[in-house]
Order: structure tokens, then sequence, then C-alpha cells
């Protein structure tokens, strides 16, 4: 019993201190990964702060383009403010296609009210002939007619809303797209300004770092003048000082001479003076003493004025001084002499000079003259290359729209022509935006006509015409209202009256054909001569791009030869049922204003390119 609770004991033990162990690592190794997320979270934050400075550089960068873009309209220009380049350019285009948009559903629910007004006049006039044929009392009538006056007045509510509904829509349709034809217009020169504004941002960070260079150089060169300025101050005080104290040192060793030299000379008058002298040697010598003393005095005087203006004490001095100033003066009379002769070489020189300066003055003003004349020139070059470049840009606008007609008159047709299949499908290379695309589409055309042409040989025109007929009735009807309520309409009249429409559909469908059957067979004799007369003119307009680019078209028929009129075109145009001849006054009976505004328009590119 001892043995077992000392080893359930040492088993709690160990088992406490495992537990000790995993608590500490566990906890280490938190501490550990605590640290590294907050290193790891430190450095993730200076790395945003680092995007943000490099997002503020950009934006600022992008900041004057749009200020610069939008400086006319000051709402945008705050939205686009915080925005860069491209930002600001997808967010017009998100504009713009929201507005698209909108008008779009404003057309679509412009739509659906007119084919609802158009269902309840029908719905007015049905009511209106139950109204005649049934027979009711007076009472009947009246409450018949408050009915029908009160569903009048709803309905003419109803259409006075739907017409304002339509006119404002009209209104924000134009609105678009006067937007839409302005933003367009401007697109067009955003690319122009931001290239001039990046070479004006390149030119202004370049004078900048020049000027930059150019004021530190002038701050170094100031720091240098400084320093010397402050060296030559402290030279220029230090010689002062020794230059003062000099003279003070001198003049004290001048005025104990003097104080000498005066005791001298009463010591040697009251010596020279004898006792016993006659009145004549006496008055001689008074009159030698006074003459030697008058002059003593004078030299003492130039002596000291001489020490003064040197400050020399010593007589030997005074001599090597006056002698030093001799040579000085001669040395600077031999300088004065050189200098005058530089001055007469220098005065030469300026002269030479400012007659050089003179003829390269005159010589510079007629040069100038000539490349003024010059510019002009060029000036006047440039505004005909760009009247030229101006009248270029409307023709090939022109030429554009005209294309544009043009393929989407083809695009029409090989719509029409999609049920028949060529004998021979060859994959086209050709891209579908590209012109080209075009060219392929009018041979495909001319290929399914030829085989249109071939199937409808040997068959009965009226019965086929009569079915034509019949078939664009159904289809005319089925494509005034949308699939939704056509299929309301066919499961209402289902549940109504289903034992009739079964025998009716019954009765037509073993009377008329399918519509799988009866598409190839769908053109009447005016839409045939339609696409004769669209062949004839898209021939010509491949004619006058192949003169263009300067290849020729070998899977078109050659066109008739271009005319004055428009009727030119068609000449001798051939029926494919009936294989007679159609005459250009017919042609020309048959075609719509718009036909015949594509023609005139196609005869008109194609005089121009000939020009």
């Amino acid at each position: 019993m001892g043995r077992s609770l000392t080893l359930v004991y040492t088993l709690l033990s160990d088992n406490v201190g495992h537990r000790k162990g995993e608590r500490t690592a566990s906890y280490e190794n938190f501490q550990f990964t605590i640290k590294k997320s907050r290193e790891s979270v430190l450095q993730m934050r200076q790395e945003n702060k680092r995007l943000y400075r490099q997002l503020a550089d950009a934006n600022a960068g992008d900041e004057r383009i749009i200020k610069v873009a939008f400086h006319d309209r000051g709402l945008e220009k705050d939205a686009f403010r915080n925005l860069s380049g491209k930002e600001a350019i997808t967010t017009l285009d998100q504009k713009v296609l929201s507005k698209t948009k909108r008008l779009n559903a404003l057309k679509h629910t412009t739509q659906t009210y007119q084919q609802r007004i158009d269902e309840l006049n029908m719905e007015e006039e049905r009511m209106k002939q139950e109204r005649r044929g049934a027979a009711a009392s007076s009472d009947a009538w009246t409450c018949e007619k408050e009915e029908d006056a009160m569903n009048l007045r709803a309905l003419g509510n109803r259409l006075e809303k739907a017409q304002f509904k339509c006119k404002e829509a009209e209104k924000c349709m134009l609105i678009h797209l006067k937007l839409k034809g302005h933003l367009q217009d401007e697109s067009l020169t955003y690319g122009g300004q931001i290239n001039s504004l990046e070479a004006e941002i390149l030119k202004y960070r370049e004078e900048l770092h020049k000027l930059q260079v150019l004021n530190n150089e002038a701050q170094l060169s100031k720091k240098a003048a400084k320093a010397e300025l402050k060296q030559l101050e402290g030279q220029l005080l230090k010689e002062e000082n020794e230059r003062n104290s000099n003279i003070a040192r001198l003049r004290k060793v001048e005025e104990r001479k003097s104080q000498a030299e005066k005791a001298e000379k009463k010591v040697q008058r009251t010596i020279m003076q004898p006792d016993e002298l006659s009145s004549e040697a006496q008055h001689s010598t008074t009159r030698i003493v006074a003459e030697e003393e008058k002059a003593i005095s004078a030299f003492e005087l130039a002596f000291r004025s001489i020490r003064e203006a040197t400050g020399v004490t010593d007589m030997q001095e005074v001599l090597e001084h006056f002698i030093l100033q001799k040579e000085n003066h001669q040395h600077l009379e031999k300088l004065k002499r050189e200098n005058e002769q530089v001055l007469l070489q220098l005065k030469e020189q300026k002269k030479l000079i400012s007659q050089q300066f003179e003829d390269m003055k005159y010589s510079g003003e007629a040069k100038l003259s000539s490349e003024q004349q010059m510019l002009e020139e060029c000036e006047l070059q440039l505004q005909v290359q760009q009247q030229r470049c101006h009248s270029a840009t409307e023709r090939l606008g022109w030429y554009v729209k005209t294309l544009s007609t043009i393929r989407a008159g083809v695009e029409h047709l090989e719509g029409k022509l999609q049920d028949i299949l060529p004998t021979q499908d060859k994959a086209s290379e050709v891209r579908p935006d590209s012109d080209e695309f075009v060219l392929e589409l009018l041979a495909q055309c001319q290929l399914k006509l030829q085989i249109l042409q071939k199937k409808l040989e040997g068959k009965d025109l009226a019965s086929i015409m009569k079915e034509i007929e019949e078939n664009e009735f159904y289809t005319r009807i089925e494509g005034k209202f949308p699939e939704y309520e056509t299929k309301e309409k066919q499961s209402e009249s289902q549940t109504q009256s289903s034992s009739n429409t079964e025998a009716e559909t019954k009765e037509e469908e073993a009377d008329i054909m399918s519509r799988e059957a009866m598409k190839p067979n769908q053109w009447d004799e005016e839409f045939l001569a339609f696409l004769l007369q669209f062949e004839t003119w898209s021939v010509c307009f491949l004619e006058m791009t192949n003169k263009q680019r300067k290849c020729t078209v070998s899977s078109v028929c050659a066109p008739s030869p271009l005319e004055d009129t428009p009727v030119g075109l068609f000449q001798g145009i051939i029926h494919p049922l009936t294989q007679r001849t159609i005459s250009p006054s017919e042609i020309n009976a048959r075609l719509s204003s718009s036909e015949l505004h594509s023609c005139l328009y196609v005869n008109a590119v194609a005089e121009d390119m000939q020009c």
C-alpha cells in the first residue's frame, strides 16, 4: 500500500512538472509570437507610411493636371481633386456609361408606355364596337357611359403622364448627348495637354536643379569671403596695434634726447663766454653766436619736423631715409612712364574693340532682320499647313462617317442573308474592326446572292410573292409588341379560347409554309432591286478605297462608270427573277430618301477621290 502511494505520488509529481514545463514553453512561444507580430506590425506601419507618401506625391502630380483640365468647372474640379489621372478618366467613363444606361432605360419606359397606350386604344375601340352591337336599357347605358367616361379620363391622365415622361426623357437624352459630345471633344485634347504639362514639369525641375546648384555655389563663396574678411580684419588690427606701440616708444626716446641736448648746449655756452674780452670782440662774438643760435634753432626745428614726420631720431637714419625717398621717387617716375605706355596701348585696344563691336552690331541687326523675315515666312507656311490639316480632318471625318454608314448597311445586308450558307466556307483572317472586313462581307454577300439567284430560277413567282406578303403581315404584327407581352397574350388567349385557336392553327399549318422553309424565299421585287443597288454603290466605294490604297479587288465585279447623277450608277441592272432590265426611273422611284442620300454620298466621295 505504501509503495503504491509513493508510485502515485511520483507519477503525479512528474505529471505536474511536465505540465509546468509545457506551460512555460507555451508561454515563451506566445511571447515570441507576440514580439514577432509587433515587429511585423511596426514594419508594416512604416511601409504603409512610405506608401502614403508615394501616394501623396503621385496625387500632387496629378492634382495640377486635373486643375488645368477642369479649370472652368468648380464642382467637378473639387470632386476629382484627390484622384489620379487614370482614376479621373475611369470615373468620367463610368458617368457617361451610367447616363447612357439611364437614357436607354427611359427610352424603354417610353416605348412600353406607348405600347400600353396603343393597347388601351385598341381596347377602347373594341368596347365601342361591343357597346354599339349590344342592346341595353337606359340605366345600363348611363352606367356604361359613366364607366367609359371614367376610363377615358383615367386613360387621358395616363396618356398625359406618359407624354410628359416622354418629353422629360427626350430632354434628358439631349442633355446626355451634349455632355457626351463635350466629353468626347475634351478627351481628344487630354493627351496633348498632359504631354505639354509633363514637358513643363520636367523643364521647371531642370531649372530648379540649376538654381539649387547656383545657390550652393553662392553660399560656399559667401562663407569663404566671410572667413577671408575676418582674417584680414584680425591682421589689420594686429598691425595697427604694433604701429601705435612703436610710435609711443619712439616719442619717449626723442623726448629724452632733446632734454640731453638742451643741457649740453647750456654748458657749452657758459664755457665759451670769456671774462676779459674787448667790446669789439664781444660784439662780434655775440653776433656770431646769435647767427649760430638762429641757424641751430632753424636746424632743430627742421630736424624736429623731420622726426615727427618720419619717426627717426638719428641723423644718419634721416640721411638714409632721404636717399631712399630719392630712389623711390625715381622708381615711381619709371613706373609712371611704363603705366602711361600701357595706358596708351589699352586705349588703342579699346578703340579696336569698340569698332569691332559696332561692326558686329550692324551685322547682327541685318542677320536678325533676315531671320525675322524667315520666321514670318515659316509662320505663313504653318498657317497654310494648319488650314490644310483642318480641311483634311473635316474630310477624314466625312470619310469615316461614310465608311460607318456603309459598314452598317453591309452588316445589315449580311444579317438578312445569314440563313444562306455559301458553298465554300473560307475562314476569314480579317479582324472585324478593320476596314478590310467590309470587303470580306461584301464578297460573302455576293456569293450568297448568287446562290439565292440560282435557287429562285424556275419557281412560281406569284405563289412566292403571296407567301412573302402573308409572312410579312404576321412578322409586322409580332414586331409591334415585346416578347413578354406576346407570351402573356398567347397564354390568355389559350385559356379563354383554346379549342378555337387549335382548330385555326391546324388549318393555317396546313396552308402556310413554316418560317424555316420560307427564310431563303423572303425577297420581294423591291428588296432584290435594293440589294442590287446597294451592291453597286458598295462596289463604287470599294473602288474608291482601292484607289486610295493602290490595290485592286478581284473578288467583286467591276462597277458601271461613274456619272454626274446617281442614276448612272445603276444602268444595266437585270432582275434575277424576271430577267428584265430595270430602268433608272424605276430604280429612283423605288429608292427611299435615305438610300438616295447614301448613293449621292458615295458618288461625291468617289469624285473627291478621283480629284
